[in-house]
């Protein structure tokens, strides 16, 4: 199956929580490329890529951690990117 990629904005409280670390290490397990960053306005922004199951699992994985914190997430379609090898924290 084609790997996708989805753009992610996690809204809620997502700063100060250990949420970009734990984005990352639940990526990681999925096996996905990608980033996670912190956005000036206090919502998280996050590119995931990988196989369609591996991105939702993760996504679904990511809501139940944070389920008290996290209020909502706006997901759109991109370009899957070949030249991401790792996902990692931005800034």
């Amino acid at each position: 199956m084609e790997p996708i990629a989805e753009h992610v904005i996690f809204s809620g409280r997502v700063q100060g929580v250990g949420f970009r670390y734990t984005t990352r290490r639940i990526a990681e397990r999925y096996n996905l490329t990608g980033w996670v960053r912190n956005l000036p306005d206090g919502t998280v922004e996050a590119v995931f890529q990988g196989s369609p199951e591996a991105v939702q699992g993760c996504l679904d994985e990511i809501s139940e951690h944070f389920r008290g914190y996290l209020r909502d997430k706006q997901i759109s379609p991109m370009v899957y990117n070949p030249n991401w090898k790792d996902f990692r924290i931005t800034y």
